[in-house]
């Protein structure tokens, strides 16, 4: 048993409960009181774990977004946490925002969600993530509450998974000129001019300029979505082709 049904609909409010770090002061409210607090800003309620011979893999990643470093436990929470960062619905993320404490009818529980990203129309999402084959009964039992808790709150849940590798890849070759330093004008508009009609990546690159000042700049717009290519049926090359995206 992971979840009573006294938390659903409205009863969840009273029956989870979040206790979080705000201004370096711990706090501990019923969901239905603390939920308006602006988890995209709030520290990590526990320590991220650097173990020497473990598997997982902790670090900062400098999240262009929140313009600040965000935390992760493994490499596929980094992978995750790119993705969001690349993501134009998330204005703000955090890592490890609270912990979700409920009682299952036998025991009290609690969980700590990943990440919160706070979405460009207000609303919340809150991340697990959990490879499939890594889900055992007690991790799904903990995403089974913190999905109703989100329901009851209108925040999306999202239990990410293991990304498909090609795009992955490609996606982590853009973060690299993620950050707004890459970014020149004079050669984003002649960037902006060879790709106005589908071209091979490099012909686009040689019409704009000199190649080593060209590609930072190129590879920052395909990171922005200013420019797009075709990143899930083959890594990225000269001859890649690159187009200037229509919908912005």
């Amino acid at each position: 048993m992971g979840v009573p049904a006294l938390v659903y609909g409205d009863a969840a409010l009273s029956a989870f409960e979040l206790d979080f770090l705000e201004h370096g002061r711990r706090r501990r409210q019923p969901l239905g009181q603390g939920w308006r607090t602006p988890f995209e800003a709030v520290e990590p309620v526990r320590d991220f774990r650097w173990t020497k011979g473990v598997e997982s893999f902790a670090g900062w990643y400098y999240c262009a977004t929140s313009r600040d470093h965000v935390g992760y436990e493994s490499w596929l929470e980094r992978d995750q946490l790119i993705l969001m960062d690349r993501d134009p619905q998330v204005v703000g993320i955090a890592s490890q925002p609270f912990w979700l404490h409920w009682h299952d009818g036998i025991r009290r529980r609690r969980h700590a969600p990943d990440y919160f990203a706070r979405l460009a129309d207000g609303r919340g999402r809150v991340v697990d993530v959990r490879a499939d084959d890594r889900v055992d009964d007690a991790a799904a039992e903990s995403f089974e509450a913190t999905e109703l808790a989100c329901r009851a709150v209108g925040w999306e849940f999202v239990r990410a998974g293991t990304p498909e590798p090609v795009f992955m890849a490609n996606v982590r070759w853009l973060a690299r000129y993620r950050r707004r330093r890459c970014l020149r004008w004079l050669i984003t508009a002649r960037l902006l001019e060879a790709f106005e009609e589908p071209a091979p990546l490099v012909e686009g690159v040689l019409a704009a300029g000199d190649r080593l000042a060209v590609l930072p700049v190129l590879f920052h717009l395909m990171w922005s979505g200013v420019l797009t290519a075709d990143l899930r049926g083959e890594l990225l090359h000269d001859h890649s082709t690159v187009w200037k995206e229509r919908s912005r």
